[in-house]
């Protein structure tokens, strides 16, 4: 048995299964030729971010446009950063967004697939297993340096100005102790850390290829790295590294501000006789203020938390294609030429990522979403606003759910056709959208009657209407009698002809239209007025007629 082995065997005395069993357990997956793995790994530490979700969704359409794999592992070995219910979180923020995994954690204590645990915080065993073989193999070696001990080692290097700082090479204190010495150590009950023995060298240089953002090349890793802690539990680096082998990860899709670990990563995977994945790193999203650009920041922008989308009420159909034209640049011309194609038949390539950094911006979210939302049945509408009023808004989930052939009827207006209104860009929008239809919510308001008509014409208006007012009309006949209306009250039937010579009339047919409007619904710009009268029924519509000319009449 050599030192190394023997140190090997006072290390990790209980670890009795070798990297060969690991490889058996976890085999290469049997998936067709060119499909991809890829995962998500968040650390429960706070809520999910919309970069995250962004970084999930590119992660999930490179699984699925192969035939691959996308997973979700947690990365919970800092317990002391983790939340409550921070991993819930996280599942149900995906889960809202239509992000579904295919295999790994999927709930409290819950998982799918043969490749976990797919927590960290349970999967020591695993991450000994390759940390004997290191040892075993001269690539580790235990480290007794104090938190003090090390920070001398650091006010020396800033003393002298170096260019390169931490623990390597003659700053390593313990790479090269003697095995009787470290023995002695291990012996005496010392606490120790599991370090790296890198063979990096600082004139050597590497160089991947990055997917989105193309070849890259930087300085060897010669850090002498922790692997495991004090309590066992491995450092972020270390972990990912043995996740991703055994996971079979074939594509690393992550953030940016991971680009300057790549060195040390891969260096991981070729120590551990791992395969490199694939690299592919996203730019950050980013929110434009004064002028400049900056990221999405949690503490300063309430839409950096994937949380505001569902309480806001934005369809996930409409945060999916908005992140879908932050992704790729092409995906709106392919929508245009695509308008009823699910989103999954858009051919996304990673190739086509901005390497800047996408601009988030909640105008033109509003704009997608108000597309999708049109493009929906009425049912669907109605259904998803209860859903969302259920849990934000109970008094409008309840006046939904009253009569709900009604509040059909009312998503049904102007809904269809080429060009369908699009009013409604979120769910917390509908009650304004609905509030004239209910008398819980309804309120008179003349505010926004026609400027050119004074509140004596509105008034004459409104009694003419009334009297001349027939719900069993169609819209025809509905039409005609507002027409009919125009002459007796000094006003023209033909809007042109009002705007050729608007000295010689009070107001047009249009005019007349809009305060009937204003005095059935409170507004001046709703869909189809007669659609919404059939709705208020004959009733409701006289009752609102004389509360309105009564306000006029002062």
């Amino acid at each position: 048995m050599t030192e190394y082995q023997q140190l090997a065997a006072l290390l990790f005395p209980d670890v009795t299964e070798t990297v060969d069993d690991l490889e058996r357990r976890f085999p290469p997956r049997d998936l067709k030729e060119g499909a991809r793995v890829t995962r998500f790994a968040p650390s429960p530490t706070g809520f999910l971010h919309i970069g995250g979700l962004f970084s999930a969704l590119i992660s999930k359409l490179n699984a699925a446009t192969t035939g691959g794999v996308f997973l979700l592992r947690i990365e919970d070995t800092d317990k002391k950063r983790e939340i409550t219910d921070g991993v819930s979180e996280i599942i149900k923020g995906l889960s809202a967004f239509g992000v579904d995994i295919d295999e790994g954690v999927i709930g409290y204590e819950k998982e799918t697939g043969d490749y976990g645990p797919y927590q960290q915080s349970r999967r020591a065993g695993i991450y000994h297993v390759v940390a004997k073989k290191l040892v075993e193999e001269g690539l580790a070696y235990p480290c007794f340096c104090t938190e003090e001990e090390l920070g001398a080692i650091r006010e020396k290097q800033e003393a002298l100005q170096l260019d390169a700082k931490g623990y390597f090479g003659a700053w390593a204190v313990y790479r090269d102790t003697p095995f009787e010495k470290q023995k002695e150590l291990l012996q005496s009950g010392l606490p120790w850390t599991l370090r790296l023995r890198s063979p990096g060298q600082p004139d050597r240089r590497i160089a991947f290829d990055d997917l989105i953002k193309g070849k890259i090349e930087m300085p060897e890793n010669i850090q002498d790295v922790v692997l495991l802690k004090r309590d066992g539990i491995p450092t972020y680096h270390f972990a990912h590294a043995v996740d991703d082998h055994f996971m079979r990860t074939t594509h690393v899709i992550r953030g940016d501000e991971w680009i300057s670990s790549v060195p040390l990563h891969i260096q991981l995977f070729k120590v551990c006789g791992f395969r490199v994945p694939k690299y592919a790193h996203i730019a950050p999203i980013m929110k434009e203020e004064n002028g400049g650009k900056r990221k999405l920041s949690k503490r300063k922008d309430p839409e950096a938390a994937v949380t505001y989308y569902a309480e806001q009420g934005y369809p996930k159909e409409s945060v999916l294609e908005y992140l879908l034209t932050l992704a790729n640049s092409n995906f709106e011309d392919w929508r245009r030429a695509n308008p009823d194609a699910p989103q999954s038949a858009f051919p996304f390539n990673l190739k086509k990522m901005s390497t800047s950094g996408a601009l988030f911006d909640l105008d033109k979210l509003n704009d997608v979403s108000k597309n999708v939302i049109a493009g929906m049945d009425a049912d669907t509408v109605l259904q998803k606003a209860l859903c969302w009023a259920e849990d934000y808004d109970p008094q409008l989930y309840d006046l939904l759910r009253r009569d709900e052939a009604k509040s059909r009827a009312i998503f049904s207006i102007d809904r269809g056709g080429k060009k369908p209104r699009k009013d409604l860009a979120k769910w917390n929008e509908v009650r304004a959208f609905v509030s004239y239809f209910f008398d819980d919510l309804f309120r008179t308001d003349l505010s926004e009657l026609p400027e050119n008509i004074t509140n004596d014409l509105a008034a004459a208006v409104l009694e003419a209407y009334e009297t001349a007012y027939c719900a069993a009309d169609d819209k025809e006949q509905w039409f005609a009698r507002i027409k009919a209306l125009c002459e007796p009250l000094g006003c023209t039937p033909n809007v042109k002809e009002y705007k050729q010579n608007p000295d010689a009339y009070r107001g047009h047919v249009g005019d007349l239209s809009t305060v009937i409007r204003v005095a059935a619904t409170g507004r001046r710009n709703t869909p189809d007025l007669y659609s919404i009268l059939q709705i208020l029924g004959e009733d409701r519509v006289r009752a609102r007629l004389r509360r309105a000319r009564k306000a006029l009449n002062g």
